[in-house]
């Protein structure tokens, strides 16, 4: 079993949910006002000030990914506090708002920041949840959103997926909220393309299918995790029948390239594309080398796997 973390799950897309395509919130927009319903914890914030950046996270007290991300948000909060970052947990979607206090108490430590409900009384779906979540196109949770001093959405995605880097560049004022704008818009389209090219291979339409492949594959050369993802789903994915191996290795390969040659997992998807196209030394060798490269013995082991394979010459695993 292949130990790679898909691209779509850690993106964006450690992604909180799929965009939706008439998305009007976006990364570098101003950031919607406030509103809130009842605060649960923590002194309540009534807009955003110039002084100060924030992370409004979206959760819910039934959602098992939000009580796994909470104490990961809560480690980033008590780091970033002093330093200008205010953390809102912003609940939204839940299903009977009296139980959220008494989780929130039954977190303690782990849950010391902020958090709020939402506020029902025009809308029953909740104005944070319309005017954040739904507006920015994001259908899952957890989902944060980074706010920076000028009151710009500076970032969006799953809270496991928020980089320190991004955070210090925002207290600082030093981050490119234009770059990740334009990042940001391409992740979004790629995310679209891999939906239909999904959609082609359900068909069984495999030609338009690898057109649109290549189409994201060009789109993102620098992107080392989607041409990853690509390259593993046209070597593995079962509902394809003819696979264009070829292609699987270029897309590999460019993903190599973009990670510099330091991604075991990276590595172990080139060494299939050229184990399946027959290539069994060049397969083995570079298996070989993901195994030193990995850093767990879990991650070793599963490379090892395929590795006894290409030298016996046949694969079972997928």
């Amino acid at each position: 079993m292949n130990k790679q973390i898909k691209w779509f799950t850690v993106l964006g897309a450690l992604a909180a949910g799929t965009l939706a395509a008439n998305a009007t919130l976006k990364i570098g927009d101003p950031a919607p006002k406030l509103q809130t319903g009842s605060w649960v914890q923590g002194e309540p914030v009534k807009e955003f000030q110039k002084d100060k950046a924030y992370v409004v996270e979206f959760w819910a007290t039934w959602c098992g990914p939000c009580r796994q991300s909470i104490p990961h948000l809560n480690e980033t909060y008590l780091k970033y506090k002093d330093k200008g970052l205010v953390v809102i947990g912003q609940n939204c979607w839940e299903h009977d708002e009296k139980l959220v206090a008494p989780f929130v108490e039954k977190m303690g430590d782990k849950m010391t920041y902020r958090v709020a409900l939402d506020d029902k009384s025009s809308n029953t779906n909740g104005a944070m949840a319309v005017h954040w979540m739904q507006a920015a196109g994001q259908n899952g949770i957890p989902t944060a959103f980074i706010v920076d001093k000028h009151g710009t959405i500076a970032w969006i995605g799953h809270p496991m997926g928020m980089k320190e880097e991004v955070l210090d560049q925002v207290l600082a004022g030093t981050y490119d909220v234009h770059k990740a704008a334009v990042q940001y818009e391409k992740e979004h389209k790629a995310m679209a393309q891999m939906q239909e090219f999904n959609m082609l291979v359900g068909k069984g339409d495999y030609a338009a299918a690898n057109k649109m492949v290549e189409e994201i594959s060009d789109d993102n050369k620098d992107n080392a995790g989607l041409q990853n993802e690509l390259a593993w789903q046209i070597l593995t994915d079962r509902r394809i029948k003819q696979r264009d191996l070829a292609l699987a290795e270029k897309i590999a390969t460019r993903a190599n390239d973009a990670a510099q040659g330091k991604d075991p997992n990276i590595i172990d998807t080139l060494a299939r594309a050229r184990f399946m196209q027959g290539k069994k030394d060049e397969a083995i060798a570079l298996q070989e080398k993901a195994i030193n490269m990995a850093e767990s013995d879990e991650q070793k082991a599963s490379l090892k796997k395929s590795l006894d394979e290409y030298k016996n010459g046949e694969l079972t695993s997928k």
